[in-house]
């Protein structure tokens, strides 16, 4: 396939394998073409704990996706989580060596190089270095320095870091899979490209993803990211609540947890009830309230958030949330989420939907595709930045147009 026509995305989570493919079209923009979806077994609380069945469901998703989009997928962007992950603020500072003390490429290249020249544990390995800000003699805030006149140059850097093992074996089931690995993006960048606006990022905003065995935390301020963290608690937590609280196999605890779940009881009315099957054969189905749900999950979330908020006032953001809290992933479809987060995070909250994308946006405008829309976004901004953005040879959507003239 053209590669410079179709961008990939692969989010491989601990609940399921995403892979959607995106078609550039003549207006230089991105629409959905094929969605492809598998269970994911191989994944505990986002690292890869079984290679041959996380190969399996890339494959599966894989398959799926072309089938619908009528195009094979060689390459992806694939995005990476979970607690191995770790993050931190640093800086560099070079003096300008251009001619006329003129800021050019290489003085970019080098400042950002010094700024990564910090102590990192043999085990780990950089994901990503990303610039926050340049500061060119004592003026900060500066998106590009680039042509600029200045004797030093500094810019602040977020790094991320991951597990070197965690990070391998995640190129190993693409490798095996047979799609080669354009870039590994970790899944808050991914996200919040999909998610949050700029005048959000600008302003200053946190972002919360919650997967199915993660949390990620994500803030924005001044247009740049400054803080990324990962809990080990997601949507698993709250369906092994059901199954234990209500005393029902975990695939059931999952259906009734994406069926009727709530997490705010006064959202609930008292004479609602729902029908929750036994454990063990034999037995029959059990009538009980709807309210018990919600008392069951309710408590889940409020530590969720809580564990967000001391996280956040930790490490001294929490004056930086001025456009307030967008909640995303697959548990954010669960009713009476906002309004625990609001209560908890005392700030405006809403849901963050995937937008940015045409093509098939109704299948993919629920917050449990963020990511791989996200994913799709990531790899068409650099491909923008790189000046390759040429639309793929007749594809899916304009063969499309044609035949409906036709017909």
């Amino acid at each position: 396939m053209p590669k410079n026509g179709y961008i990939v995305g692969i989010d491989i989570g601990t609940k399921k394998v995403t892979a959607i493919i995106g078609e550039i079209t003549e207006e230089k923009k991105v629409e959905i073409i094929g969605i492809g979806m598998a269970e994911s077994k191989g994944l505990r609380k986002g690292v890869v704990v079984n290679l041959d069945a996380t190969i399996e469901a890339i494959k599966k998703a894989q398959e799926e996706a072309e089938l619908m989009a009528g195009v094979e997928i060689d390459s992806a962007f694939i995005g990476i989580s979970g607690a191995h992950i770790k993050s931190f603020n640093s800086r560099g500072v070079i003096a300008v060596s251009g001619k006329n003390k003129e800021i050019g490429r290489e003085d970019i290249k080098r400042v950002i190089d010094q700024s990564k020249a910090v102590s990192i544990p043999p085990d780990r390995e950089i994901i990503h270095i990303i610039p926050q800000e340049y500061v060119v003699d004592e003026q900060d805030g500066i998106k590009d320095p680039m042509g600029m006149s200045g004797i030093k140059l500094e810019v602040n850097v977020h790094i991320v870091t991951g597990v070197v093992t965690s990070v391998q074996n995640l190129r190993t089931c693409m490798t095996r899979s047979g799609i080669e690995i354009q870039q590994i993006i970790l899944n808050q960048i991914a996200t919040s490209t999909s998610v949050l606006t700029p005048d959000e990022m600008e302003l200053g905003v946190g972002m919360i993803d919650i997967g199915g065995g993660t949390t990620e935390v994500a803030i924005f301020e001044r247009g740049s990211l400054w803080y990324t963290s990962v809990i080990p608690i997601g949507g698993d937590n709250f369906t092994n609540d059901i199954a234990v609280g209500l005393r029902t196999p975990i695939p059931e605890a999952e259906k009734i947890k994406k069926k009727f779940g709530c997490v705010s009881s006064p959202l609930v009315d008292e004479q609602e009830t729902i029908e929750v099957p036994s454990v063990g054969k034999g037995k029959k189905p059990r009538v009980l309230s709807r309210q018990l749900l919600a008392d069951i999950i309710q408590p889940r979330a409020e530590e969720i958030f809580r564990l967000v908020d001391n996280d956040i006032k930790r490490m001294g953001y929490e004056k930086s949330l001025n456009s307030g809290i967008v909640i995303t992933g697959g548990t954010a479809l669960l009713e009476g989420i906002e309004e625990i987060a609001e209560e908890i995070f005392d700030l405006p909250v809403r849901r963050g939907d995937p937008s940015g994308v045409g093509g098939l946006v109704d299948r993919v405008s629920t917050p449990d595709y963020a990511t791989s829309v996200g994913l799709i976004l990531h790899g068409f901004n650099k491909r923008k930045e790189k000046g390759i953005t040429q639309k793929s040879k007749k594809g899916f959507w304009s063969k499309l147009k044609e035949w409906l003239k036709e017909a």
